[in-house]
């Protein structure tokens, strides 16, 4: 199996995934999409940048949109158990030659910035400022109604060695795809929260964010994201979907921000609580691999992704094709 065997006792113990921070070049625009349509909560707003959450979270916000004269993404957060974690986390990345700084940063405690070996923008905290619940007032619920941030998928330039390395993190594989030809890894799901995925990584010129993903209650509220979309001016964001991944067993549609970033919405994988499970595989021509039903996944899906800020993308290691809609 290419997967390495999970490490259930990590140096460092990461809750979950926590929050993305995007460069958008028209802040107006994008409150319009993220605030108005998919229904995010505006928890902070300082002219040059705004702050959301979703319905079900305390914390301060799970997403930061900051005014920018171009798109990009600054950093993917991530919750870590306690503060002695950080400290762990911080000897735990310098030991493997990655840079370490500690951060002042809005709404959170100390804050460790680092990143993954391709480079990807990393920070983690233990604490971020708690705000009063609002899940049950109903009278808030708008758009796709989005329950929770669910995880990050980004291109990989080699999809084995970032799994290693997060592996080690503690990031457990729940599934991966595998080339039949080189026995490599073109795309994996890894979880530290139990479902499905916090992490994903799939082949492709990387390190780049490709998507950010958030749960929602049923896939009713996709379909009324659709019908809204369709009637405001949003048509042409709509990129693929909706449908029902095979890996995953997720309901799904993807769109696309007013400076590109890619959506996911999301809901319907299962739970991966259990530290023995086995992860699933699954072959990179299995057609049902990423669409169980629905069309296959249009060119724009295997191609675009969003900059980390300062990151240069590498091309892939590994020259393999999926099944790609004409």
């Amino acid at each position: 199996m290419p997967v390495p065997a999970p490490n259930l006792y990590p140096d460092f113990n990461t809750v979950r995934l926590s929050h993305v921070e995007y460069r958008v070049t028209d802040l107006a625009r994008s409150r319009a999409f993220y605030v108005d349509t998919l229904g995010l909560q505006v928890t902070g707003d300082t002219g040059n940048s705004l702050y959301l959450r979703a319905m079900e979270e305390r914390g301060h916000h799970c997403i930061a949109l900051h005014q920018s004269d171009t798109a990009g993404v600054d950093v993917l957060g991530f919750k870590v158990w306690d503060d002695a974690d950080l400290d762990r986390a911080e000897a735990w990345f310098a030991a493997r030659g990655r840079p370490t700084a500690w951060a002042d940063r809005p709404h959170q405690g100390r804050t460790l910035r680092t990143s993954d070996l391709f480079g990807v923008p990393l920070e983690f905290y233990a604490r971020m400022d708690r705000l009063p619940p609002i899940h049950q007032k109903y009278a808030l619920y708008r758009g796709v109604r989005p329950l929770r941030i669910d995880h990050f998928n980004t291109f990989s330039p080699d999809v084995d060695a970032s799994v290693a390395f997060w592996n080690d993190m503690g990031f457990r594989v729940t599934e991966y795809t595998e080339d039949e030809v080189t026995g490599r890894l073109w795309a994996a799901w890894l979880h530290r929260k139990g479902g499905v995925h916090d992490m994903a990584f799939t082949n492709g010129r990387g390190p780049r964010l490709h998507h950010t993903a958030f749960w929602v209650p049923n896939p009713l509220n996709i379909i009324d994201l659709l019908d809204l979309m369709s009637t405001t001016g949003w048509v042409a964001n709509i990129e693929r979907g909706p449908g029902r991944h095979g890996i995953s067993n997720a309901f799904f549609l993807y769109v696309r921000d007013p400076d590109g970033h890619r959506i996911e919405i999301y809901c319907s994988d299962y739970q991966t609580c259990d530290p023995d499970l086995e992860p699933i595989r699954w072959d990179l021509k299995d057609p049902q691999r990423q669409t169980l039903w629905g069309a296959p996944a249009p060119k724009s899906w295997f191609e675009e992704g969003s900059m980390f800020q300062g990151v240069t993308p590498q091309q892939a290691t590994l020259n393999a094709t999926p099944i790609i809609a004409p």
